[in-house]
């Protein structure tokens, strides 16, 4: 009887110290990561003071110490730019757990689904299997005008740039009027970009009346060669400066190869450098190729699915409050699912596969931007490939320029200047100007930002960032297909500069 009561003993005291443990694990957890984040940090500091120190110790000991500080604030400090290093893509890492997997092999479910419903009902309609893929033919159109498009704008950015740099460079430290001459430099490469690279490209995609998916191909190339000629010369102006300043007989010139490299690798960031993987994985390589594939034909299944018979029948209705409700509501779950679609397709398939031949090891062209609790870590997480070129050509540059007090400003410039570009691919390639994720981008992404800011933690901020996040989807995909129709089904014959810009779908009205 003795010893029963003593197992019993024993046992419930077991169960309170697993209670206990299983109490103690969260804040246990929380302090290992603040300690590993801490740890991180710190490497990343040291690593960026060595890289100054290294960068200080090509300067001559005759230097002055003022000499040596005026040199070393021709980039805009503090960071000395992005640092560059071997690691990972997060989903890469995450799909080897398989409680994450299984939510990825959830989405090729839903793909299946999709495919059958398709099959099955164009079975019923037409008594047999319709396999033609006609959306996907008419939005790629026109492809070789797009290839010739892009080879022109791909040798005009190889040659231009770097000559004009390398011109400018050799001169530069024998010319009398230096002033003179990287005005004349500076102007012929704006000139590049603004007439070349900018209304170039925009001037064909129109004029030949190129599709939508073929244009966002020109336009997109557009802007991703305009930013990478930007780093380029941003991030070599000041070494020539630097080595003027110490007097040098060498003239830091990259390779016309190093320049190649750059304008193939996934980052916006030149360096004359980077972090290089050992081997190739043709492998990985085929499979990232082939995501992007599949990617494509899901969104060809949502577009039939779930947008077209919708706002089809909305081109037969009036423009009215509810069926505008209803439309945002029922656009939200394409919306969301295109949204993750364009986030694995491109931001980890395709920079993946590029990275990957390339053997560039440096691999974080997003971070966990699903766990934000404010919308200013989720435009930092979203696509860093980006936000790095915004935040050091951009932001900093901004700061450098007027000073630290004007963040405020320099915030405020970087999302006009996000806004105005994403309106403007989207204008190029719809036709059609309606600015509303220019909208949704200055009024209710700059008031988030700074309501829903890096102070807010917890489950509930998330759900907010989520639910805002949905809501902006659905707004999105409804107002962009309803103008699409309503340019459509209501044509103008001689259409004004003002019919343009008017938005169609608020007084069109098909008649059937």
């Amino acid at each position: 009887s003795l010893g029963r009561v003593d197992v019993d003993h024993v046992i419930t005291r077991k169960m309170q110290l697993i209670a206990e443990a299983e109490q103690l694990k969260p804040a246990f957890m929380k302090e290992v990561d603040s300690h590993f984040t801490e740890f991180v940090n710190s490497l990343v500091a040291k690593s960026a003071l060595l890289d100054s120190s290294s960068s200080a110790s090509i300067f001559p000991a005759s230097c002055s110490e003022k000499e040596l500080h005026k040199a070393k604030t021709l980039r805009a400090p503090p960071e000395h730019g992005k640092i560059f290093t071997a690691r990972r893509s997060l989903l890469d890492e995450l799909f080897e757990v398989s409680h994450i997997r299984t939510i990825y092999h959830m989405f090729i479910a839903l793909l299946i689904v999709f495919i059958l419903s398709t099959l099955l009902v164009d079975f019923i309609d037409e008594g047999r299997l319709v396999l033609g893929f006609d959306l996907l033919v008419f939005v790629f159109g026109k492809f070789p005008v797009v290839f010739c498009t892009w080879v022109c704008m791909f040798c005009a950015t190889v040659i231009v740039p770097y000559n004009l740099y390398v011109w400018w460079a050799q001169g530069y430290c024998s010319s009398s009027h230096r002033v003179i001459r990287s005005l004349f430099y500076g102007t012929l490469f704006m000139l590049f970009q603004t007439a070349g690279l900018g209304f170039g490209p925009t001037y064909v995609a129109v004029s030949y009346a190129l599709p939508p998916a073929s244009r966002f191909i020109v336009i997109l190339e557009q802007v991703r060669l305009v930013m990478k000629a930007h780093s380029f010369v941003r991030e070599n102006v000041p070494r020539v400066l630097s080595s003027v300043k110490d007097k040098s007989s060498t003239v830091p010139i990259p390779r016309i190869s190093q320049y190649l490299y750059f304008l193939f690798a996934p980052t916006l960031i030149y360096r004359d450098n980077y972090p290089r993987n050992p081997t190739i994985r043709w492998g990985y390589v085929a499979t990232k190729f082939a995501q992007v594939l599949g990617s494509l034909f899901y969104a060809y299944y949502i577009f039939v699915r779930l947008c077209i018979p919708q706002f089809h029948n909305s081109s037969q209705e009036t423009f009215n409050l509810r069926g505008l409700v209803l439309c945002i509501f029922n656009s939200i779950l394409p919306g969301v699912l295109i949204l993750f679609l364009v986030f694995f397709a491109f931001l980890h398939c395709w920079l993946n596969a590029f990275a990957e031949m390339l053997r560039f090891a440096d691999r974080m062209f997003y971070k966990d931007w699903w766990n934000s609790t404010s919308y200013a870590n989720y435009y930092r997480t979203w696509n860093v490939v980006v936000h790095d070129w915004l935040y050091y050509y951009a932001y900093r540059d901004f700061l450098w320029f007027f000073g630290k007090k004007f963040k405020a400003a320099a915030m405020l410039s970087v999302f006009t200047v996000s806004a105005a570009v994403h309106e403007y691919v989207l204008s190029i390639c719809f036709g059609f100007f309606y600015p509303v994720l220019f909208c949704l981008f200055m009024c209710f992404g700059m008031v988030f930002n700074f309501i829903l800011n890096d102070r807010r933690k917890g489950p509930i901020w998330n759900v907010i960032m989520w639910t805002s996040l949905f809501l902006g989807q659905g707004v999105i995909i409804c107002l962009y297909s309803q103008e699409w129709y309503a340019r459509q089904y209501c044509p103008m014959e001689n259409p004004t500069f003002l019919d343009y810009l008017k938005p169609r779908s608020w007084s069109c009205h098909m008649k059937m």
